[in-house]
């Protein structure tokens, strides 16, 4: 009983997938700087420590956008 593999309908049109993918590298660029700012001025870890939340969204964003979910 081998079924077949299910395909992988993408739910994302092409203009959504660009607002993603935008938003995504926006937030990944900022959080870059932001995180280079941070160590240059040498603030604690523990406030640098918040930059994961802008540099998941901004991974989720691109991730998002690449596999059109």
């Amino acid at each position: 009983m081998d079924s077949p593999p299910l395909a992988c309908v993408p739910n994302l049109g092409p203009r959504e997938q660009r607002k993603r993918l935008v938003f995504g590298v926006a937030a990944l660029g900022a959080s870059v700087l932001v995180a280079a700012m941070l160590v240059l001025t040498h603030v604690a870890l523990t406030w640098r420590l918040l930059l994961f939340v802008t540099f998941f969204f901004g991974a989720l964003g691109v991730f998002q956008a690449r596999d059109k979910t």
